[in-house]
């Protein structure tokens, strides 16, 4: 698995008696994981190289989730998806190898920091800050755009995604799914 375990990854859940459909809460997952890792392992395995995601993996339990305002505005809230931690131990193992491959081919840009170990929007808010106040200090004058991407995950054209990852050499048989 590339350095990450199973085991570690089902270990670094948070100890919890919530669970997804399957109502397997994330306390008995974590003290069987020594019997379940092997057989995720092999089946998140098989995952990737199929690119066949299993069906009773894919369900989830939507809640709506208030955001801010006024409580009685449906706009308010937003879904959200209670995954079983199978589902996310899969979610997990598959980041983890995006984000090696991207990291070894040096594909990320320096400015971006989700998803990156030891690397914190504090991180980001620290470089902002110290390019105005370089630019402060040698006169020099300073604008900024900022876009509010609510809801941008909702617009992700999937076939122009895995064309971008194709293009950065992420290949297999999860394209072939969405090319024709």
């Amino acid at each position: 698995m590339h350095g990450v375990t199973m085991k570690f990854i089902i270990m670094s859940f948070k100890s919890s008696n919530s669970c997804g459909y399957d109502e397997v809460p994330t306390k008995l997952l974590k003290l069987c994981s020594y019997f379940f890792s092997s057989p995720l392992n092999y089946i998140c395995n098989r995952t990737l190289f199929t690119g066949i995601f299993p069906n009773g993996l894919k369900y989830a339990i939507i809640r709506s989730l208030f955001k801010k305002g006024n409580k009685n505005d449906l706009s308010n809230y937003r879904p959200i998806s209670i995954v079983t931690k199978f589902s996310k131990s899969f979610e997990k193992v598959m980041q983890t190898r995006l984000l090696k491959h991207l990291t070894d081919h040096n594909i990320l840009s320096m400015e971006k920091y989700v998803f990156r170990t030891k690397l914190k929007t504090d991180n980001a808010t620290y470089q902002l800050t110290n390019a105005i106040l370089n630019a402060l200090n040698n006169n020099l004058l300073i604008g900024g755009i900022f876009c509010d991407v609510e809801k941008g995950f909702d617009c992700v054209n999937h076939k122009i995604l895995l064309s971008k990852l194709e293009f950065y050499g992420l290949t297999g048989n999860h394209y072939k799914l969405y090319k024709s």
